[in-house]
This record gives structure tokens, C-alpha cells and sequence, in this order.
């Protein structure tokens, strides 16, 4: 039978069959039974029709290998094997694929072996297909038909694997509003008026003992703080005044309005000792540097323009701004100004390289008012959209202070962490600047004889011991606010309820 083999170059695995067959014919005395030639060829093509029919169609390829083993090989039972062809060289015919001689003897797995590579194998293909386009960074994902059928002991020995996995997977409780601190309501207790027009900006001086305001009548007015009652009036603008601010640094008082005109005022002599020329447009507001003799002005040009004060040169044109550039603050820290525009943009500026640090392009609708945070590294800014809260020195988006649904003009804080914004309806909301907690509405009357519609606040400031608020209004008055000494969290307890922020990025 192997010399029929050999001569038709049977497949291996024909060759393996032959032997097994042949050993079915193999007496208990180790002699063969005989059997006709007709039958033995007949059961012979039965089995290569039934067992290797679909392979047989397929093209050959030769190989030789050279076996080498003992000539008489006995089987575990004692029956003796086909001898090996020792030292010769046996040909295969393999049918479809190119066995090696690493390759040639298939072994089974033992049963160990079985049970660690099953352990080891991922559960199921969908597993693998899943983990492959899981989204990266930890997001959440829905369980698929597989995860939720997976019984809980499974589900356990999953999540004991590895905890880098797990801690993305397990659910995260949601942020909550920390409870805000208690401010005490403020009330208005004084109504200033002597000017003949829209009160459009406010400052006080360093020394609390009065402060300035400048308005449509085109005059800057003087006021004493404690009583009222005014002190002194400047005239020079030839339009609106828009921006004033008082030294701490000298004896000056910078003023600038839709006159195109930048003005410094000694308060020694109450007469105008330098201009500032370089604005082509109305000039909205100015901030004096803490630290150096610089001011800076933003003007409806889409420029902001740094001074030396000293010399009144221009030293830097803030160009980028595509709309009119309504405020400007200025901080001794990076980065040292900051401007808001009506393009709904906000810009960081490098002061030396005068060159735009950041732009934050988060609000949707003008930006006419920003202010600094006198003890933390945060700023705030106003748009009709939201109030948003900012981290410097990048601009890192805090969150926002969503309900003065208003043309907001102004913003103001103190260090007690009381932010007030006011907004072109008259009307003033107060939060905490820490929560973004909205713990008073104000909506002042105006003044007799005034329409309804000149409700309207400009500008508002804390004066230097922060007791006293002050706010410039369309009723040509001048309101003064201060807190209510009779209240306590009792009778003004804090509406607050631990709800889930809702914090949008634009």
C-alpha cells in the first residue's frame, strides 16, 4: 500500500488516512487480513470522493521533504506502524497550501492550554469591534445588546481589570452651584441732579472725598461724596463726554468724548494742560495704567491708542478690532489691557509688543463693558447675551451669569465679591461674583418729569471704601446706593437651591 502511495503522490493528509485505514485491517497477531484488490479500490475511492472532493480540484504544489525516524514504529497498542523512509526522499503532492516542515505535524492543544487561551480571548468579536471605535478621552457610551445581556458576575470581573478603564466608565455625578455667600440688599438713599443731560460716565477719586461725572451737556461736573452737593464744573468738550478718570498718581484728571477728543486737566489750576490727538472717530472710554505713566483710550475708530502721559505721544495703535471698541481696562499684571468691542470680540494685549495675546470670540452680541476683579485673577464681561466670567492671564472661560436680559452698559465689582451690572432699561442686578448668584433686582423710578423710556443706567462705581454705590443715569441724575443696615440673612434669606449648572461655552 505505501509503494501505491509513493507512486501516485498522494496528499498527506490521503497518505494519514491510508495508514489509519490500513490499521483497520491489521489482526490482533500484528499480520494483515487479506482483502481483494476490487474491493480495496473501491473502498479506497469511496473515501477520497467523500473526504477530499472539494480540494482536489485545486492546483498542486510539489515539495520535498526528507523524513527521518525509527523503520518499525509500533502504535501505543503494540501495532506495528508503516515504516519511515529513512534517509529518503519522499515527495507530497499538497493540495492549495505549502507545508513546512515546521508545519507538516498538526498537534492539538491540550486542555490547559485551551482553558488559558479562552480566558485570555476577549468575549466576543462585537467586544473587540466596539473597543476598537470607542471614542477616546472617556466619553460615555450607550451599552450595545451585548454589554446589557452580560450577567452581573461578568459585568464585576470586568470592572475589578483595570482602573484607568473603570474610572472613565463609572457615572459622574453632576456639578452643583456651591451654596452663595450672603450679601445684604442694597437701597437707594440719594438722588443727585444738576446736569442737563444724560449722565454717561462716573469716577471717584482716590481720596473718597468726591467724585466726577461727564455727560451729554458736554460738562464735567465736580461732586462732593458725603453731601451731594456739587463742588465744581469744567467746561471744553464741544460734544458728549464719555469717559473720565482721576489719577492716583498726580493731580489729573483725564476726560475724552465724541469730540474726538482726549483731554488731561490739571485739578491744581481746573484748566486743560495737554491733548492727546490721534483718534479719528468718537473716543468711548480710557483706563490709566497702575503702575506707569500711560493711558490708554479705545474710540469708535476700531483702534485703541497708548499715551505717554508725560510726552503725549502715541506708542502703540491696538489695531484688530473690526468694529467700534466701546471699553478698555488696563491691570499692572499680564496681560496688561483688555478692550471689548462691538465686533462681539474681546482682546488681550501685550502692552510692549502692542499685539493682541488672546481674542475671545465666546459672545454673540457687542461687548460694551468689562471689569477686573480688584482681588482675584478674573475679569467679567458684558454683552446683551450673558454675563461671562474670564481667567487670566489665557482668558479660560469661567461661566456665565445668565438673566439681565438688557443692553448691558456697565459693569462694576468690589472686593467683597459684589458684581452689579447695569443695563440700558434702568434696570441694576447684583450677583455673587464667586457662585454667579443673582441675589438682588433693582429698577429705580426716575426722576419727576422724566419720560419712562429715559430709564437708563450708563455707568455705575463703587467708591473707595465700597459702602456707597453710584450709578449715571438717562434721567439726568446721579443715584447713590448704599447697604441695608437693618437686613440679615433672616429677613433676606438666600433663595438657593443646589440645581445642576448648566454652564454653556458660547
Amino acid at each position: 500500500m505505501v509503494e501505491e502511495v509513493q507512486k501516485h503522490s498522494v496528499h498527506t493528509l490521503v497518505f494519514r488516512s491510508l495508514k489509519r485505514t490500513h490499521d483497520m485491517f491489521v489482526a490482533d497477531n500484528g499480520k494483515p487480513v487479506p482483502l481483494d484488490e476490487e474491493s480495496h479500490k473501491r473502498k479506497m475511492a469511496i473515501k477520497l470522493r467523500n473526504e477530499y472532493g472539494p480540494v482536489l480540484h485545486m492546483p498542486t504544489l510539489k515539495e520535498n521533504f526528507k523524513e527521518k525516524g525509527p523503520q518499525n514504529a509500533s502504535d501505543s497498542y503494540g501495532h506495528k506502524q508503516y515504516p519511515a523512509n529513512q534517509g529518503q526522499e519522499v515527495e507530497y503532492l499538497v493540495t492549495g497550501v505549502a507545508l513546512t516542515a515546521d508545519t507538516k505535524i498538526q498537534r492539538m492543544p491540550s486542555e490547559s492550554a485551551a482553558q488559558s487561551l479562552a480566558v485570555a480571548l476577549p468575549s466576543s468579536q462585537a467586544r473587540v469591534d466596539a473597543n476598537r471605535s470607542a471614542p477616546a478621552g472617556g466619553e460615555y457610551r450607550h451599552p450595545g445588546p451585548s454589554d446589557r445581556s452580560q450577567p452581573a458576575g461578568m459585568t464585576s470581573a470586568v470592572m475589578e481589570g483595570g482602573n484607568a478603564k473603570n474610572s472613565a466608565l463609572m457615572a459622574k455625578k453632576a456639578p452643583t452651584m456651591p451654596k452663595p455667600q450672603w450679601h445684604p440688599p442694597w437701597k437707594l438713599y440719594r438722588v443727585i441732579s444738576g446736569h442737563l443731560g444724560w449722565v454717561r460716565c462716573i469716577a471717584v477719586e482716590p481720596g473718597n472725598q468726591w467724585f466726577v461725572t461727564g455727560s451729554a451737556d458736554r460738562t464735567i461736573k465736580i461732586w462732593d461724596l458725603a453731601s451731594g452737593k456739587l463742588k465744581l464744573s469744567l467746561t471744553g468738550h464741544i460734544s458728549t463726554v464719555r469717559g473720565v478718570i482721576v489719577s492716583s498718581r498726580s493731580p489729573y484728571l483725564f476726560s475724552c468724548g465724541e469730540d474726538k477728543q482726549v483731554k488731561c486737566w490739571d485739578l491744581e489750576y481746573n484748566k486743560v494742560i495737554r491733548h492727546y490727538h490721534g483718534h479719528l472717530s468718537a473716543v468711548y472710554g480710557l483706563d490709566l495704567h497702575p503702575t506707569i505713566d500711560v493711558l490708554v483710550t479705545c474710540s469708535r475708530d476700531s483702534t485703541a491708542r497708548i499715551w505717554d502721559v508725560r510726552t503725549k505721544a502715541s506708542v502703540h495703535t491696538l489695531s484688530g478690532h473690526t468694529n467700534a471698541v466701546a471699553t478698555v481696562r488696563c491691570q499692572a499684571a499680564e496681560p496688561q489691557i483688555i478692550t471689548g468691542s462691538h465686533d462681539t470680540t474681546i482682546r488681550l494685549w501685550d502692552l510692549v509688543a502692542g499685539k493682541t495675546r488672546v481674542t475671545l470670540t465666546n459672545h454673540k452680541k457687542s461687548v460694551r463693558a468689562v471689569v477686573l476683579h480688584p482681588r482675584h485673577y478674573t475679569f467679567a464681561s458684558g454683552s446683551p447675551d450673558n454675563i461671562k466670567q474670564w481667567k487670566f492671564p489665557d482668558g479660560s472661560f469661567i461661566q456665565n451669569l445668565s438673566g439681565h436680559n438688557a443692553i448691558i452698559n456697565t459693569l462694576t465689582v468690589n472686593s467683597d465679591g459684589v458684581l452689579v451690572s447695569g443695563a440700558d432699561n434702568g434696570t441694576m442686578h447684583l450677583w455673587d461674583w464667586r457662585t454667579g448668584y443673582n441675589f438682588q433686582r433693582v429698577h429705580a423710578a426716575v426722576q419727576p418729569g422724566s419720560l419712562d423710556s429715559e430709564s437708563g443706567i450708563f455707568a455705575c462705581a463703587f467708591d473707595q471704601s465700597e459702602s456707597r454705590l453710584l450709578t449715571a443715569e438717562a434721567d439726568k441724575t446721579i443715584k447713590v446706593y448704599r447697604e441695608d443696615d437693618t437686613a440679615t440673612e433672616e429677613t433676606h434669606p438666600v433663595s438657593w437651591k443646589p440645581e445642576i449648572i448648566k454652564r454653556k461655552r458660547f
